[in-house]
């Protein structure tokens, strides 16, 4: 999975120093197709009935899973938040119509990768809004340990085929910005990562 060393602001609001760049997985679905193979093997045993990812890597994958699960599939969108900051101040919401076949079904959320899991985060909390249990998290990837330590205190297993350490810091605390690093928002140039 490539990646770049810089100043990087996430979706989440926290600040890192690498960039991994996923999009290129879902441009070959069938080199993709292990991965997802492996992934449903995992998601299975909790028994399933849809899968959500958030726009747009999560929402490739949740479709490649739910056909390959033979499960529902839904996804959830970014809702623009204007004038909203702070960590985790993004918002996703279900398609218009998409809410109410929701109701009582035990969905998995995933995403290609997951840092510190703004986009999932939301994207759960849409579901739970629309009435769905939250059964597992699912990713490729995930990268730190923040989204896991999350998911953990909720109960709410995650299933992930990799694991890499990143570091990742609030404004306040990132040595980069005290340093005078540009900071870059990858997510303006190739859409959320």
């Amino acid at each position: 999975m490539p990646a770049r060393r810089g100043h990087f602001l996430l979706e989440s609001g926290y600040h890192t120093d690498v960039w991994i760049t996923l999009g290129g997985l879902f441009r070959q679905p069938g080199a993709l197709a292990p991965l997802v193979a492996a992934l449903a093997a995992r998601l299975a045993p909790h028994h399933v009935a849809g899968v959500c990812g958030p726009l747009l890597g999560g929402a490739f994958l949740a479709q490649s899973l739910a056909a390959s699960m033979g499960v529902e599939f839904y996804f959830c969108e970014p809702v623009p938040t204007a004038g909203r900051v702070g960590l985790f101040a993004v918002e996703y919401r279900l398609p218009a119509g998409l809410g109410r076949q929701l109701q009582g079904l035990r969905v998995a959320i995933v995403d290609d990768a997951i840092s510190a899991g703004s986009s999932v985060r939301a994207t759960a909390a849409a579901l739970q809004a629309a009435g769905a249990s939250i059964v597992v998290i699912g990713a490729l990837l995930a990268t730190g340990t923040i989204a896991l330590e999350h998911f953990a205190r909720l109960g709410v297993p995650v299933e992930v085929l990799e694991r890499r350490e990143l570091t990742l810091w609030t404004p306040a605390e990132c040595p980069l910005c005290r340093a005078g690093a540009p900071l870059e928002d990858p997510a303006r140039i190739a859409g959320p990562g």
